[in-house]
């Protein structure tokens, strides 16, 4: 009976030893990527204002585009004008999947994959730094701000949605986010490492076609919704190819990923 006492007393010990740091683990990741996002945002606010310059490397983009035949941007945002449907369908998806599925895959990888999830994690800082850079340096116009007969897609539907008039920030807080901020774009990118992550991860196939889906229809809705050039769709994925590239060379040079990241089992020791 004593022994048996024991071995419950023990298996319950290393069950509360293997639940207290995950639950520690699981706090700090959650504020690391508040703290991130949080930076993210503020540092977007610190970008010049100016519209000249950001216009001016806006219409250099385009140049660069007609040269090489792919200024897709009239034809396709008139599409997303003329029909309703596409309009709303692409501002809802604008202004929500950025941030939703990005942190639903990121929490999912988590608890798949330790290792998987600081490389996924790391590539998706250093591709947010390096956008940010850009828009410090290199403030950018989007469509919808030069002119041309670009339709502002999410202003003509922000009567039905939660953003604001100029922008996907939530109502209110419009006047504080970085309009300016079109090259690269980080919705093009976040969306392109989400397909890299299912696909690193082994899921079924139809998975991994679902998120190759989710990115190419980002690439579109941003486009159509006049929030980003086709070029900034492109540097987007640039961006985040590198950084996984960065991110995987980096960690086969030094130790493993994410030892403290291991998982303890639930139940360990004798009896167990």
């Amino acid at each position: 009976m004593t022994q048996s006492t024991d071995r419950e007393a023990h298996a319950g010990y290393a069950r509360s030893r293997g639940v207290l740091p995950a639950i520690g683990r699981a706090g700090v990741e959650i504020t690391l990527i508040a703290v991130l996002y949080v930076f993210y945002c503020v540092t977007r606010t610190f970008a010049s204002t100016a519209f000249a310059p950001a216009r001016g490397h806006a219409l250099d983009i385009l140049t660069f585009e007609k040269g090489w035949r792919i200024d897709f941007e009239s034809w396709l945002n008139d599409k997303f004008f003329q029909y309703d449907w596409l309009g709303v369908f692409g501002s809802y998806w604008y202004a929500t999947t950025h941030y939703v599925v990005t942190l639903i895959v990121l929490i999912w990888l988590y608890r798949h994959s330790a290792s998987q999830y600081v490389t996924a994690r790391r590539a998706l800082v250093l591709a947010s730094v390096a956008g940010l850079t850009f828009y410090l340096l290199m403030p950018t116009a989007p469509p919808r701000l030069v002119e041309g007969g670009f339709h502002d897609i999410l202003s003509l539907h922000s009567n039905i949605g939660w953003w604001s008039e100029n922008g996907s920030a939530p109502k209110g807080l419009g006047n504080v986010t970085n309009e300016l901020a079109a090259f690269p774009s980080l919705h093009a990118g976040w969306a392109l490492w989400v397909a890299i992550v299912l696909i690193r991860a082994g899921v079924p196939r139809i998975v991994q076609g679902l998120g190759v889906a989710y990115a190419a229809t980002m690439a579109i809705v941003i486009v159509g919704t006049a929030n980003h050039w086709v070029l900034d769709a492109v540097v987007g994925w640039l961006v985040i190819l590198v950084a996984f590239g960065v991110a995987i060379a980096w960690e086969r040079k030094g130790p493993a990923p994410g030892p403290e990241l291991e998982y303890v089992p639930a139940s360990t020791g004798p009896g167990s």
